[in-house]
């Protein structure tokens, strides 16, 4: 069985300690769109690699460089699996903030701790 590697934590986790406003829910749905935006760059980029992969494949006078269409599969493989771990990753950060029973909980336990 393999150990999962856990990289030490620099900055501690960042833990929201006000209550979200108009403004700051805005600001989180335009990083929900910006990370919509960034998944759809990796898959249109890996569809170009898939294309220029079969275009290598398909042209008889390149065959000596055959192998080059192989790489450009394996990249564009390894830029979706790496772009849809980013999304869901940032998704998951995200949720988080938006998850209200999480918000209350925390305003609850910030109002015992003054009290």
């Amino acid at each position: 069985m393999m150990k999962k590697i856990r990289m030490p934590k620099i900055v501690p986790d960042y833990q929201n300690r006000e209550k979200i406003i108009l403004r700051d829910f805005l600001a989180l749905e335009r990083t929900t769109l910006a990370n919509e935006r960034t998944l759809f760059a990796y898959i249109r980029t890996s569809l170009y690699l898939i294309l220029g992969g079969i275009a290598f494949l398909k042209m008889q006078s390149l065959e000596t460089i055959e192998w080059l269409a192989y790489l450009s599969f394996a990249i564009s493989f390894l830029m979706i699996v790496y772009g849809l771990v980013r999304y869901f990753k940032l998704k998951r950060k995200l949720q988080k903030l938006y998850n209200e029973d999480e918000m209350r909980a925390f305003e609850e336990k910030e109002k015992q701790e003054i009290e």
